[in-house]
C-alpha cells in the first residue's frame, strides 16, 4: 500500500486548530490536553507560577499528573493521564545533549507515579509545535493515531485499524505516511510501542528520529516503569508530530552567544577528550561491561555474581566492532557532538516473526549488554542484539526483561520452577532459545512469557502461592525496588548506591543516583555523612536534567582535561557552569547551581508527596532486596570467602573461622541491614524529611510548596 493507501484507511474523530505563536525564552506557554473519551482535545495556558513550582519537564508532567487523577486512581483507569514533557532549554541545538522527552504517568509496575526519559526529536518537536507538554487521559474506543502538526496548527485523532502494532516496521510507516517526501522525514518523530505492550507490565515506549544518512527511521526509548502499557490501555498506536521550521533559535533565546560559549567550551573538550576517555562516540555507554566485571560490580546470574570469565565475549571491543563506524550520524538530537546512540546495520534476525531479515539495531547500550547478556548468562554478542531488536520492536524495558528473566531462571535452578511450571521452557542460566521464547510469547500474549512479562514483584508471590517458593527468599533474591526491576550494576559493596536505589522515587533506577565508582571504586564516600550528602545532591543534581528536558550524559561521560585537579571533581564544575551559561542564554535568568538544586528540591519533595498521596512514599517502601545489600546464598559468599571474611573480621567484629557458611552470611547480613537502617535517617535527615521519610512542613515551606493539596496530604500522614 502507498502512503496515500494507509491515510484512506484512517477516519477522522476529532480535529482542534490552535494559534502559532513564537517561543518566549524557552517556553511555548501552554499545554495540550486530549480526552479520548470523548474525543476531546484542549489547549492550557502555563502559568507563572507553574514555572516558579514545577519548573518544566518532569516538573510540569507531575503537576498535570496530580490535577488529572483521584487518590484512588489506579494505572488501568481512563483518568490515569500519560504525560510527556520536554522543558525550557529542550531543544536547544548549540549545547549536546538537549533533546529528551520525559513521559509520567501511574505506573502498572509500581502503582505510583513513575517517570522515564528518552532521547529522539520528540519533545523538542513537541515544544516547537507549540506546547510544553502534552497530557493524555481517557480510553479510545478503537485504535488510534494522534497528529500534531506544528507546521500549520492542526491537532487530529484518527482511527487506524490497519497498521501493524510492532515499532518495527511501524515508526518507519508512520514516518512515510507522514512526511511530504524523503527530505521531509526529518521533520517527523513518532511515539509507538509493540504487540508485547497489550500484555505485559514494563513495556516502554519508542521515540523516533530519522537518520538521514542510513535513510533509516530509529528510535529511543522511554522504558522504565510501563508507560507503554499505559499507552496501549488507552488504545493508542501512535502519536505523530511534524514540525519543519527547526534552527538554532527556535527557543527564542536571550542571549544566543552564552549558550554558543557553553557549546564551544564542551565541543572542543569532546573532540579532543573523547577518545582518550570513555570514547563514547565509539561504542557509547558499552564502554562500562570490563570496567563493570574488573570491579565486580557487572551482574551475572541475577546479581548473585559481579564478574565472569567470558565477559570478553560481550565487552567494549565487540561492540565496537559491530556498530557501524562509516557514514553515520548517531546523534538522537540535532546537534549532539557526543553521538552515542549506536547501532549495528544490516544485522540478520534468526528468530521470530522477521526471521531472516537484516535490520537496523539500536544499540546495545551498556544496560543491554548486561542484562541481556551476563545477568541472564548469555555471552553470544548476536543473541544480545538480537533480544536488543525484538525488546525495541516488541516495546519490552530492557532492564525489566533481563532482571525478570533472570529471577526466572534462578528459580528454575533452586527447584522452584520447572519444564512443566514454565509451560516446556528449559530455563536453564544461558538458555538463549529460552529467553528469545519468552520474548516471543510475550509479544504474543501467551505461555510462561506472559507470567514473566508481570515483573519481579509479581512472581515473588505468584510463585509463593502457585508452586510453594520460600517467600522470605524470593524477596531477598527479587531483584527489584517499588517493583520496579533494578538497573544492572552490583551494589553489594557500596552502601551508598544501595540507597541509591532503595530511596529512589520511582524504584531501582541509576538515573536518580548513579554514586557506585565514587563510594565503592574511588572511596571518596567513606564516612556516612558523605553518602548522606551525596544521596542529597546527586538526586537533585540528576532530576534537573530531567526539568529541562536534558541527557546527562554530556555532564559526566566527557570531563575537562584538568578536573581531577578540581576542589570536587565529581561535580565537574566547568559543567556545572555550562549549564547556568544555557539557562541564562534561553530564559534571561542569571542563575547559580545552587538556584538548579532549589529547582530540583521542589519538584522532588513534590513528588515524595505525591508517592504518599497514592499510599507509598513512606520508609517502608524505600528497601532494596538483601541482594542488593550482600550475599544471599552460602554459594555467593563461598565465591569471594577471603573478601568477606576479612570484612566479618574487621568490621563486624566476629571471628570467621569457626562459624559455619551459613551462619557468616547471617552474620553479615545483619551488620549491613542495620548499616543500611543509619544510612536511611541520616539521608532523611539531610533531605528535610521525618525519621519515616515524609518531608517536614519546614522543608515544604522553605521550598514555598506548601499548597494547600500538599499540606493536606503531608498533614494526614503526619497523624
Amino acid at each position: 500500500m502507498t502512503k496515500k493507501d494507509w491515510r484512506a484507511t484512517h477516519k477522522l474523530l476529532a480535529e482542534h486548530e490552535y494559534e502559532l505563536k513564537p517561543m518566549e525564552r524557552g517556553y511555548a506557554n501552554r499545554t495540550l490536553h486530549i480526552d479520548l473519551t470523548l474525543n476531546t482535545i484542549q489547549e492550557k495556558p502555563v502559568t507563572q507560577e507553574m514555572k516558579d513550582i514545577f519548573t518544566g519537564g518532569r516538573g510540569f508532567a507531575i503537576r498535570l499528573l496530580w490535577e488529572a487523577i483521584r487518590d484512588d486512581t489506579q494505572w488501568n483507569d481512563p483518568e490515569n493521564a500519560l504525560v510527556f514533557a520536554n522543558g525550557p532549554l529542550c531543544g536547544t541545538t548549540a549545547y549536546p545533549g538537549m533533546g529528551k522527552t520525559t513521559t509520567v504517568t501511574l505506573s502498572p509496575l509500581t502503582n505510583s507515579v513513575i517517570d522515564s526519559n528518552g532521547g529522539g526529536y520528540f519533545a523538542p518537536y513537541l515544544k516547537f509545535s507549540g506546547f510544553d507538554a502534552l497530557a493524555i487521559q481517557g480510553k479510545a474506543e478503537e485504535d488510534v493515531i494522534i497528529f500534531i502538526n506544528g507546521d500549520t496548527g492542526k491537532v487530529t485523532i484518527e482511527a487506524a485499524p490497519e497498521e501493524e502494532l510492532n515499532t518495527y516496521p511501524l515508526a518507519g510507516l508512520l514516518t512515510e505516511m507522514y512526511a511530504k517526501d524523503e527530505r521531509d522525514k526529518r521533520n517527523v518523530s513518532v511515539v509507538t510501542t509493540g504487540e508485547a505492550a497489550n500484555h505485559i507490565r514494563f513495556a516502554g515506549l519508542n521515540l523516533s528520529w530519522y537518520d538521514n544518512r542510513r535513510k533509516e527511521v530509529r528510535v529511543k526509548q522511554c522504558a522504565r516503569g510501563g508507560s507503554g502499557r499505559v499507552f496501549r490501555e488507552k488504545n493508542i498506536k501512535g502519536i505523530v508530530i511534524h514540525f519543519s521550521n527547526l534552527s538554532g533559535k527556535s527557543n527564542s533565546p536571550a542571549d544566543f552567544e552564552l549558550i554558543r560559549k557553553a557549546g564551544k567550551r564542551i565541543n572542543n573538550e569532546i573532540r579532543t577528550l573523547d577518545a582518550e576517555q570513555n570514547d563514547m562516540r565509539s561504542v557509547g555507554t558499552a564502554h562500562l561491561v570490563e570496567i563493570m566485571d574488573h570491579f565486580n560490580l557487572l551482574p551475572v546470574h541475577n546479581f548473585r555474581f559481579g564478574a565472569h570469565p567470558e565477559t570478553h565475549e560481550i565487552d567494549s571491543t565487540v561492540w565496537k566492532n559491530a556498530f557501524a563506524q562509516e557514514n553515520r550520524n548517531d546523534s538522537c538530537w540535532m546537534g549532539c557532538t557526543m553521538a552515542c546512540s549506536h547501532a549495528v546495520n544490516d544485522f540478520e534476525l534468526q528468530t521470530g516473526p522477521h526471521a531472516g531479515e537484516e535490520v537496523i539495531v539500536d544499540g546495545p547500550e551498556y544496560e543491554n549488554a548486561a542484562g541481556l547478556g551476563s545477568n541472564i548468562g548469555i555471552f553470544d554478542p548476536l543473541v544480545v542484539i538480537e533480544l536488543n531488536f525484538y525488546c525495541d520492536s516488541y516495546g519490552v524495558d530492557t532492564i525489566s526483561f533481563a532482571n525478570s528473566v533472570a529471577f526466572a531462571m534462578e528459580c528454575y535452578a533452586d527447584g522452584v520452577l520447572n519444564e512443566e511450571r514454565t509451560g516446556g521452557v528449559d530455563l536453564t542460566w544461558g538458555n538463549a532459545e529460552a529467553a528469545l521464547e519468552l520474548l516471543h510469547q510475550m509479544a504474543r500474549g501467551e505461555g510462561f512469557g506472559v507470567i514473566v512479562g508481570q515483573g519481579v514483584r509479581y512472581m515473588k508471590s505468584y510463585f509463593a502461592e502457585e508452586f510453594g517458593g520460600d517467600p522470605g527468599h524470593l524477596h531477598d533474591i527479587g531483584m527489584e525496588v517499588k517493583g520496579m526491576e533494578i538497573s544492572e550494576y552490583v551494589t553489594k559493596e557500596s552502601l551508598a548506591q544501595q540507597g541509591g536505589y532503595g530511596m529512589a522515587l520511582k524504584g531501582g533506577q541509576h538515573d536518580e543516583a548513579w554514586l557506585i565508582f565514587m563510594d565503592q571504586v574511588n572511596k571518596t564516600l567513606p564516612t556516612l555523612e558523605k553518602k548522606a550528602e551525596a544521596l542529597h545532591y546527586y538526586p537533585m543534581w540528576r532530576t534537573w536534567f530531567s526539568l529541562h528536558g536534558l541527557c546527562k550524559l554530556p555532564w559526566n561521560d566527557i570531563k575537562p582535561a584538568d578536573n581531577a585537579e578540581t576542589e570536587d571533581p565529581e561535580k565537574i564544575a566547568e559543567h556545572v557552569e555550562n549549564y547556568t551559561w544555557v539557562y541564562e542564554g534561553v530564559t534571561g535568568e542569571s542563575v547559580t547551581p545552587d538556584d538548579f538544586i532549589t529547582q530540583s528540591e521542589r519538584v522532588y519533595n513534590f513528588q515524595r508527596v505525591f508517592n504518599l498521596r497514592l499510599g507509598f512514599g513512606t520508609r517502608e517502601h524505600d528497601y532494596p532486596p538483601y541482594r542488593a545489600m550482600g550475599p544471599v546464598t552460602d554459594e555467593e559468599y563461598e565465591a569471594r570467602t577471603e573478601y568477606f571474611n576479612q570484612q566479618l573480621q574487621e568490621m563486624v567484629g566476629v571471628d570467621p573461622q569457626s562459624l559455619s557458611t551459613a551462619e557468616k552470611v547471617a552474620k553479615l547480613r545483619k551488620y549491613r541491614e542495620d548499616q543500611y537502617d543509619v544510612l536511611v535517617d541520616t539521608v532523611y535527615k539531610r533531605r528535610g524529611w521525618t525519621p519515616n521519610g515524609i518531608p517536614t512542613m519546614e522543608k515544604l515551606q522553605s521550598l514555598g510548596i506548601d499548597l494547600p493539596e500538599v499540606v493536606e496530604v503531608v498533614q494526614k500522614a503526619y497523624t
